[in-house]
């Protein structure tokens, strides 16, 4: 065979590994010839440079190569190459390996990220010795051991100079103790393993358990829209039906007009007082009820003390607070002479109810009936379903005291790191707003003095004032019905025999000069129960308008008081929650604290109070433990404390509100 060309000369000296890779990409379906001349040229390249001593060798190998480049042109050869290189590796795979062995190599595989995560193996034991030590040790226990060891060493002292088998006797207990010491090893070793374990699935059932919890959350968000739509749909279809009955009524009095502008001459007749009044300002529909068909759950798989939100509702200290349902509705009054509506799912400011003229001081939430006592000696009434959606150029956002301004400066207010206060949080939308001007429902302004405390039931509501006085008002005629004289109903109960305890008492204190005269009640159909400043709680008979019992004990003046079934709680400026069993008027428990108690409610299973310190004092009355609840960094007092089903609401007196799972 002709020796190569010069280009093959030159790209033979770049190595045997350029020219191999040079005949494997050179193979082709349409040139095969090339794939024959590149490896001859290898191959005479290789032997070339050994000269002419190795001529037959040389030879040889070249003949061989002539025969190998005849059988490449032959037709067989060149289609089975062909067919080589159109295949994909895919097909090659198949072509070589069963489905079995594929089926297996696939299911074995393991990608890098799983390699790569995999722990080093740190464990110091064997499979086996791990086996070992799950099997039941086969000696004795270690009290026998002990006596056996005793009596052994008696052995070894008896006869230590010539018995030679009791040193081995010694020797197999020494190794069989050596094995069960690394038996115990391999024991603590496993155990320490599961507790890791353990910790890891907690980590991971955590994890999900956020999930879940957030997925809950979405989903009770989702239930009240459904629930607000359904509402709105019961409303359109009240305002048809009202409007079909209305055109109605218009069509029968068209019909009766004639008739009776005829037989009736007089100025202003009733028929004329009847179309005033049909002319007239549109009275505002009451809708119905917004009482939730379903109640949220989501705060009852929050750990307890867990901080759901935070909202500055106000600018001063906050005198009372309420709301209806957890993550329902809220209102809130404070020194800032406002009270505001907030939504408590979102933490938007709804609007405010505006009528009083001063500060409001109590306050109760029930449906959608909201009662309001202010130091203006009048008590409101309003009905929150008569609320309307309207359209705002702004927003109506609470700032801090330094920025309150009610302008739009306030609007982009954030806090030192960037993220939007709590403030701009729970603000109203511009495209959503409330307009509360149509709830008020009544005015009950018979009191001489601020209103300091009320309770309303049904169609009852009692309140007390600085006038030292009770009255009872029936919310179907808007009037007041009846009127109790606190300090008569003392000094009617120190005249009778043996009653001296029960009269007017002035604890001399100066913290109780500024103490409200009532400072909290409460009703049930007829049983009244009032707290005074004197430290009294006194029993009241609406019926007879009578003291029916006194409850002695409190040594400063009682501020908030509830009552069930079987007990009452009440709290004071003394420092003490007192219980009292309501069948026998004896103390049944009492807590103290180390600073006045300002509120205090309790649930099924809690009792909350505020002691004057940044955080909420809770006593779980199932296991008898007593913790605080809140952010003890913040220097803020609490003041008004609220919870239900758990769901506990405070107020502080920088203006701030915070909601707990308690």
């Amino acid at each position: 065979m002709p020796p190569p060309a010069n280009s093959d000369n030159t790209a033979a000296r770049h190595g045997d590994s350029s020219l191999i890779g040079h005949a494997l990409t050179a193979v082709s379906g349409r040139d095969v010839t090339a794939f024959g001349r590149t490896v001859t040229a290898t191959a005479a390249t290789l032997i070339q440079p050994f000269g002419d001593s190795i001529t037959a060798t040389s030879n040889h190998y070249q003949s061989a190569m002539t025969d190998i480049s005849k059988e490449l042109r032959r037709p067989s050869i060149q289609h089975r190459v062909l067919n080589f290189a159109q295949r994909t590796p895919t097909e090659i795979v198949r072509s070589k390996l069963s489905t079995t062995e594929i089926q297996h190599k696939a299911l074995t595989f393991l990608p890098e990220e799983l390699l790569h995560n995999i722990p080093n193996n740190e464990n110091q034991y064997s499979l086996f010795q791990g086996f070992q030590a799950t099997l039941p040790d086969p000696t004795t226990s270690r009290k026998s051991r002990k006596t056996k060891k005793d009596g052994t060493k008696q052995i070894t002292d008896s006869d230590a100079g010539s018995d030679t088998s009791s040193v081995s006797k010694l020797s197999k207990e020494r190794a069989n103790l050596a094995h069960q010491l690394e038996m115990y090893s391999i024991r603590k070793n496993m155990a320490s393993s599961e507790i890791r374990e353990i910790d890891i699935k907690v980590s991971n059932l955590n994890a999900m358990r956020r999930i879940v919890l957030d997925r809950l959350a979405r989903l009770e968000q989702e239930e009240n829209q459904i629930e607000h739509e359904i509402l709105e749909v019961d409303n359109k279809i009240e305002d048809i039906q009202d409007e079909m009955d209305s055109v109605h009524l218009e069509n029968d009095g068209d019909s009766d007009t004639p008739s009776s502008d005829t037989n009736n001459g007089t100025f202003m007749s009733e028929s004329v007082y009847g179309k005033l009044s049909n002319s007239g300002v549109k009275v505002p529909k009451k809708h119905k009820s917004k009482r939730r068909i379903t109640m949220p759950i989501l705060h009852e798989h929050f750990e307890p003390g867990t901080k759901i939100t935070e909202i500055q509702a106000h600018t001063d200290s906050i005198t009372s607070l309420d709301f209806d349902v957890p993550f329902g509705t809220m209102v809130t009054s404070a020194l800032d002479d406002t009270v505001r509506v907030w939504d408590l799912s979102s933490g938007r400011c709804l609007g405010q109810l505006e009528g009083h003229r001063a500060s409001v001081r109590c306050l109760q939430v029930e449906d959608n009936i909201v009662a309001t006592g202010s130091a203006d000696a009048s008590i409101r009434l309003w009905d929150l379903s008569r609320t309307e959606q309207f359209q705002k150029p702004h927003s109506n956002r609470i700032t801090k005291k330094k920025g309150y301004n009610n302008g739009d400066d306030a609007d982009d207010e954030e806090t030192d790191d960037g993220t939007p206060s709590a403030a701009s949080a729970g603000a109203t939308s511009p495209q959503e707003q409330t307009s509360f001007h149509d709830c008020s429902l009544y005015t009950l302004d018979a009191h001489m003095g601020e209103v300091t405390a009320l309770y309303f039931q049904g169609d009852t509501l009692v309140s007390g004032s600085a006038d030292k006085t009770l009255r009872q008002w029936d919310l179907e005629k808007g009037r007041c019905v009846q009127t109790l004289d606190v300090l008569w109903a003392a000094a009617q109960s120190s005249i009778a025999p043996g009653s001296d305890d029960t009269k007017w008492r002035t604890t001399g204190k100066a913290t109780d000069r500024n103490a409200d005269f009532v400072g909290a009640l409460q009703c049930f159909d007829a049983a009244l129960a009032c707290g005074t400043a004197d430290g009294m709680v006194r029993l009241w008979d609406l019926r007879s308008g009578q003291v029916h019992r006194s409850l002695v004990g409190h040594t400063g003046p009682v501020t908030c008081l509830q009552f069930d079934d079987v007990h009452l709680v009440t709290g004071s400026l003394d420092r003490s929650i007192r219980i009292w069993d309501l069948r026998t008027g004896s103390i049944f428990d009492v807590y103290g604290y180390d600073h006045p108690i300002t509120d205090m409610q309790f649930d099924t299973r809690r009792i909350v109070s505020a002691a004057n310190q940044p955080v909420a004092k809770v006593y779980d009355k199932a296991d008898g433990r007593h913790w605080d609840c809140g952010d003890a960094e913040n220097k803020s007092v609490i003041d008004r404390v609220r919870i239900k089903d758990g769901y506990l609401v405070e107020g502080r007196r920088d203006g701030i509100v915070g909601v707990w799972a308690c």
